[in-house]
């Protein structure tokens, strides 16, 4: 489920430093404005363009000279349509390289299209999504409006003449002869060099077989989101055959406001059986050669988690989860013959589970770069002929493998080394590993990318006081040139807020068992002798980390500027705290992370300044889930409570998420009930608002009627705001804006407000 904090690995900014307290008024920075009035923020503006927290660039990469950056930039008066820009490096010169307005047919996408667009959390989007640079850095391929183009650095633009209707994971093949894309389930090849297009998979009867695609859960819960890939050489593909016949249909009703569209769903909940995906290779040129299959093994009821050719496009490295995720095999493939072996396992801890990741690199003399948890904590191993050796190590975690300068023998990373709310980037030498080095400067959230040879950084950055910088540096970390360096200066469109601005202070509590959890507050500019409510907001599911120094952007400050005390908890279960911090979900949903927001809320009523009694708490997706177990677990703690599109059942949401946590309900049936969120429903005696999306494919809108019935037989009381035609993420300025001024008038209507 990663639902809410799934966005652009780039340019997303996922932890923090400790704590902290400064407010721009106190800001050393002179050439920040000084506003004499306070502007209160509303939800609209909040929500408007342009976006107050200024531009926020997308999908930069390096071509691969070196010479030029890319990326996608939004538009001032249009926050969520973007054009692709370029930055030449020598000249320090930036320009708009493809107008997305200027080129783009205005062609609906596909329904395929925009779902696998809401997988990556940005169905919102418009105008240039994604692009891929050639190998040889003279164009690149630019999806668009079910169109294919190829570019040049001219900002010439050619629309490739292919066959009408959608193009899923559009690619340009290493070498960069082919311009590949999935439709109607068929993966095809055009030949930019012959002009013509190749169809590479075979026919199929069934509809429910498609080739290329990524199934539903490796693109919602694995972070795969494609099923091909090319080698090195341009010759072959791997490619992935998905049979979702075995999979359960869900009636998806798609309601709108002028009407209701129904669509048969293919959605794999907890216990049920999962797509059948095999493995084949196959050749790019006509006629094709039959397609060979790649030995999966004899269990056949397993997830392809990842995918990856050989620096020398000699061996297809295959990375095989079990059902139940507590192992992942590293299968050795020879493409040629599609024998496997396995190279080496790894098992979950007991009471575990394994987490995927992307942080790995084969390197080019057979060496392979590892993340590993096997210690308790994500850290990097070197593997080399069936030999392991620890890179990192420590009670802290690295979070992502940056880059690799295979010539220095040194690699790049980011990781908690200096403080679990702080990520930074740092390096390290293969032959001194024990020496790592600091690259990034305290005092800021950190996230970074490297071209392939490992010679420049992309670095972004972020605090609570400072929006999303963006910069290049070289392998030392010095900064060469801003990207976007997003100054709070009189011009920036967060300025006339300034004034208003609140600080985040960051502290830490006990968990019952003795577990330190950490916690940010904002607060509002508060009088002597009054007590303000709380808005208390929450994920607490696993695989996120929410309390981080980083720019939280103008929404929380908007509720502040309300007169509410802003809250934030991280508990047991959730991320970069180590295996045991994150076991503590295991079989066990609903449990101890509802019982730490608990003690979140205690330690609220404690303060002198926190009206106890005004304690509204609010979450999304799993935290529309926990707001519904913090309300059944302890009435009268919470004032009022705000559940948006919860997981009421988890035998609806999928395989892949669920049992990873809870088993299946065949064998586990006891956890199921006790998670349930319908169960003890009837507890509710606080006032609740249920918002859903109408048309939401992930956390299906049924989670949300079936509770509403079992509300409404047993006469409890609630209120509900369902949004026609939205997913699981209120997509549009106003919509975004309705949402939230519906959760304040709820809020108002039930007594929850400031002091007068």
């Amino acid at each position: 489920m990663h639902l809410i904090i799934r966005l652009s690995k780039f340019f997303t900014l996922l932890l923090g430093v400790g704590f902290m307290q400064q407010s721009y008024a106190q800001s050393a920075d002179p050439d920040r404005p000084s506003a004499l009035t306070a502007q209160r923020l509303e939800f609209e503006r909040v929500f408007g363009s342009p976006g107050l927290s200024g531009p926020a660039p997308r999908a930069a990469q390096l071509s691969p000279d070196g010479h030029y950056l890319t990326l996608l930039r939004n538009r001032e008066q249009d926050r969520e349509r973007y054009d692709l820009w370029g930055y030449e490096r020598e000249s320090g010169q930036w320009r708009m390289l493809v107008d997305s307005q200027a080129l783009g047919s205005g062609m609906e996408l596909s329904e395929a299209e925009k779902m696998q667009l809401e997988r990556q959390r940005i169905g919102s989007l418009k105008g240039i999504i994604s692009y891929t640079w050639a190998a040889d850095g003279s164009h690149l391929l630019l999806p668009l409006e079910g169109e294919l183009y190829l570019t040049d650095l001219t900002g010439g633009s050619e629309q490739l003449p292919l066959p009408a209707g959608e193009k899923l994971n559009a690619a340009i093949s290493p070498r960069g002869r082919y311009a590949s894309f999935v439709q109607e389930g068929r993966l095809l090849a055009f030949d930019l060099q012959d002009r013509v297009v190749m169809t590479v998979t075979p026919a199929e009867a069934s509809a429910d077989v498609r080739w290329g695609e990524a199934e539903f859960v490796a693109q919602e819960e694995m972070g795969r989101m494609t099923g091909y890939w090319w080698s090195p050489d341009d010759a072959h593909l791997a490619v992935a055959r998905v049979d979702e016949s075995p999979v359960g249909i869900v009636t998806r009703a798609a309601i709108g406001a002028e009407g209701t569209r129904t669509y048969q769903q293919r959605y794999p909940v907890a216990g049920s059986p999962n797509a059948q995906v095999e493995l084949y290779i196959l050749a790019p040129q006509q006629p094709a050669a039959p397609p060979v299959r790649v030995d999966l093994g004899a269990e056949t009821d397993v997830y392809i988690a990842r995918v990856d050719w050989s620096p020398d496009g000699s061996t297809l490295y295959v990375q095989r989860q079990n059902r139940a995720q507590t192992e992942l095999d590293m299968l050795a493939v020879d493409p040629l013959t599609g024998s496997s072996r396995l190279l080496f396992q790894e098992k979950a801890a007991q009471r575990s589970w394994i987490n995927l990741s992307d942080s790995y690199r084969f390197l080019t003399d057979g060496r392979l770069l590892w993340w590993s948890e096997r210690d308790g904590f994500g850290h990097l191993y070197l593997y080399s002929t069936g030999e392991w050796q620890q890179l990192t190590q420590g009670e802290w975690v690295v979070t992502g493998l940056v880059g690799v300068d295979e010539s220095a023998g040194r690699i790049f990373f980011t990781g908690t080394r200096d403080n679990v709310l702080e990520q930074h980037v740092y390096s390290l030498s293969l032959d001194q590993p024990q020496q790592i080095e600091r690259l990034s400067e305290h005092g800021f959230t950190h996230a970074a990318e490297m071209d392939e040879q490992g010679q420049a950084l992309m670095v972004s950055r972020s605090s609570s006081d400072q929006p999303p910088q963006s910069y290049l540096a070289d392998a030392s970390g010095s900064r060469l040139a801003w990207i976007e360096e997003n100054r709070l200066d009189a011009s920036h469109p967060y300025a006339p807020y300034l004034a208003s601005h609140r600080a985040t202070s960051f502290g830490d509590l006990k968990a019952a068992d003795g577990t330190q959890l950490h916690w940010m507050m904002i607060t509002p500019e508060m009088e002597p002798g009054k007590r303000y409510p709380v808005f208390f907001q929450h994920y607490g599911g696993p695989h996120a980390q929410q309390v981080t120094n980083r720019w939280l952007g103008a929404q929380p400050q908007a509720i502040v500027d309300r007169g509410f005390i802003y809250f934030e908890l991280d508990n047991r279960g959730s991320a970069n705290r180590g295996v045991a911090f994150e076991q503590s979900l295991y079989r066990a949903m609903g449990s101890v992370e509802v019982e730490d927001q608990k003690a979140g809320a205690r330690y609220l009523q404690t303060l002198p300044f926190v009206d106890g009694n005004k304690i509204a708490t609010y979450g999304w997706s799993y935290g529309g889930y926990m707001t519904l177990k913090m309300l059944e677990a302890d009435p009268g703690l919470y004032a009022a409570g705000i559940a948006g599109a919860p997981v009421t059942r988890w035998e609806l949401y999928d395989t892949h998420y669920t049992e990873r946590y809870m088993g299946v309900p065949q064998s586990d049936g006891q956890a199921y009930v006790t998670a349930n969120a319908m169960e003890d429903s009837g507890a509710i005696d606080d006032p609740l608002l249920l918002i859903h999306g109408m048309a939401d494919d992930n956390v299906v809108f049924e989670n949300s009627t079936a509770l509403a019935a079992k509300l409404q037989a047993a006469a409890v009381p609630f209120e509900m705001m369902f949004y026609p035609g939205q997913t699981h993420r209120p997509a549009g300025e106003q919509v975004n804006a309705h949402v939230w001024e519906t959760i304040f008038a709820f809020l108002l209507r039930n007594g929850v407000d400031a002091p007068e």
